[in-house]
């Protein structure tokens, strides 16, 4: 259709059309509980696995503070404005409402940040995840949230909120980080949040996601690797970027499969708690979060006596071989 100079998709990164009656049934209750998922606003490609997942094991990943951001990454789809509407205070029940419906044993909250908010909406993600877990203590609760501008209260509110598992991404490698996300993201800022989680809360998890195909070289991503684990990051992801609308960055490369192969190799090498790394891959990810429940629930059994990081990222290194690439 006249765009012969892009790239063709490779076979490995084409999706089926979402159908079924999980899908449907999340849809509604999105829909009825007005709700904003990131599955729909970044227009990711696993939605129909996902939803679609037999009962019990279908999950949305919900997005807080609203569809509209107010910053302007390159690569993402989700609407951005200098001033988004209010959130709305609501949010918290009808998030909690919604996951006491699905039943899920472990729940993905994700937000669009909102630099025009004073504390950057930390009190309503903070609430959020208290008013989940006031409801469901059993329910296991990762959030993927902003940079908070690298306001230490910020994060220390959420970091101390009840949550088990603190992701935030990097998305990409330090030199290509003006080019790919908003000029108010920082690659060395997101290292000290991800840090300064752990410090405030030594039993928090903490996750973030690297995209290929911007750009990068391989050395840039070994580097990436290893200040990730200089901050302590329990968790990483590595996925292929996809260019959502032709107004968003090109891909630089289709990155091979065999390449996310070696990437999760060498990250299990630097000793990872857990690694997911494939084309499809994204930062909600659900063999991993099957693994993070697991390891969870194990610790809170061990009690004081639960082993370090290090004995369970052997394990990890053993397990994430069978789990599934998509």
């Amino acid at each position: 259709m006249g765009r012969t100079s892009d790239a063709r998709l490779p076979a490995h990164l084409r999706t089926k059309i979402p159908t079924g009656s999980n899908f449907t049934k999340i849809k509604k209750d999105v829909r009825s509980l007005g709700l904003a998922t990131v599955c729909e606003e970044a227009r990711c490609p696993n939605i129909g696995e996902c939803w679609g997942g037999e009962k019990g094991t279908s999950t949305a990943t919900i997005m807080l503070m609203g569809d509209t951001c107010t910053r302007a990454c390159r690569f993402c789809s989700v609407k951005t404005s200098r001033a988004p509407t209010p959130v709305d205070p609501h949010e918290p029940e009808n998030v909690s409402e919604a996951i006491s419906r699905w039943g899920l044993g472990y729940i993905v909250l994700t937000s669009v940040d909102r630099d025009d908010m004073p504390d950057g909406g930390s009190q309503h993600i903070a609430s959020t995840i208290s008013r989940i877990k006031s409801k469901a203590p059993s329910t296991l609760v990762e959030a993927l949230v902003p940079d908070f501008q690298g306001k230490k209260h910020d994060i220390e509110r959420v970091a101390k909120s009840g949550l088990d598992v603190f992701a935030h991404n990097i998305e990409t490698v330090e030199s290509t980080t003006p080019s790919v996300r908003d000029r108010r993201a920082g690659y060395r800022q997101t290292l000290e949040v991800l840090r300064f989680a752990k410090e405030v809360t030594p039993s928090l998890i903490t996750k973030t996601s690297i995209m290929l195909g911007c750009g990068e070289e391989d050395g840039e991503v070994e580097q990436t690797l290893q200040d990730l684990r200089a901050h302590g990051v329990d968790v990483v992801t590595l996925g292929q970027y996809m260019r959502p609308t032709k107004r968003h960055m090109k891909v630089s490369a289709y990155v091979d499969p065999a390449k996310f192969k070696h990437w999760e190799e060498r990250a299990k090498e630097l000793g990872f708690l857990y690694v997911a790394s494939g084309p499809l891959v994204r930062s909600s990810y659900r063999a991993g979060e099957y693994f993070i429940e697991n390891v969870i629930k194990k610790r809170r059994s061990e009690g004081p006596n639960a082993p370090h990081l290090g004995s369970e990222t052997s394990r990890a290194s053993q397990s994430t071989s069978s789990q599934p690439s998509f």
